[in-house]
């Protein structure tokens, strides 16, 4: 996970330099100031989605709100391991699955990237649909634009444009391909017109 010390989310941070990127910039400074509804950050993979989502929980947090950013995936083994079935049930499920559900602003990154069982995917659905009810406030980062691959019960309550903003990274190039690409041109020493190439041994 990045490093939310390292992230400036109100000046712009490395990633969001990017002009073609500045709504979704404006979109997660306005959700940080005011955590109110959903907002959902998708596009493709490397264009600064989980940056924006780590920068809105450090100013929720900066603020005085209790957030939980969580992965997707990790979340529901998360769940898998706290849950018992009966005789054995215990109350570490029904305390982490209360927490995740009533948390005052949650953050779910890589939305989309879960291989769930009917159980998990079902779990899933209790806790966004608690939380389409009461209104709490939730970011989502998701590849799936257009929201295309999400089960259907979470996309109709996703879609929902009383509640949830859409912001999609359109055309941002993908940062981690920009680091290597500047971390080579970097490493690359000069060439003059009496260098030569001279092959290792």
């Amino acid at each position: 996970m990045a490093n939310p010390e390292h992230i400036d989310l109100l000046t712009g941070g490395r990633v969001l330099t990017n002009r073609l990127i500045l709504d979704p910039h404006d979109a997660a400074t306005q959700f940080a100031k005011t955590p109110q509804g959903w907002l959902v950050l998708a596009g493709g993979n490397g264009c600064g989605k989980t940056h924006l989502a780590v920068a809105i929980a450090k100013q929720c947090l900066d603020q005085g709100a209790t957030v939980l950013f969580a992965i997707v995936p990790d979340l529901l083994d998360v769940l898998r391991s706290t849950f018992s079935p009966p005789p054995h049930a215990g109350n570490a499920f029904d305390e982490e699955f209360r927490t995740m559900r009533e948390v005052e602003v949650l953050i779910l990154d890589d939305l989309g990237a879960e291989q769930g069982t009917p159980w998990a995917m079902e779990k899933l659905f209790q806790l966004l649909n608690y939380r389409y009810n009461a209104r709490l406030a939730t970011v989502f980062t998701t590849n799936k634009v257009g929201l295309e691959g999400i089960a259907p019960r979470l996309r109709s309550r996703m879609s929902d444009r009383r509640l949830t903003r859409i912001v999609t990274l359109a055309d941002a190039q993908d940062v981690r391909e920009m680091e290597l690409d500047m971390a080579a041109q970097v490493e690359a020493p000069p060439q003059d017109e009496h260098s030569q190439n001279i092959p290792y041994a």
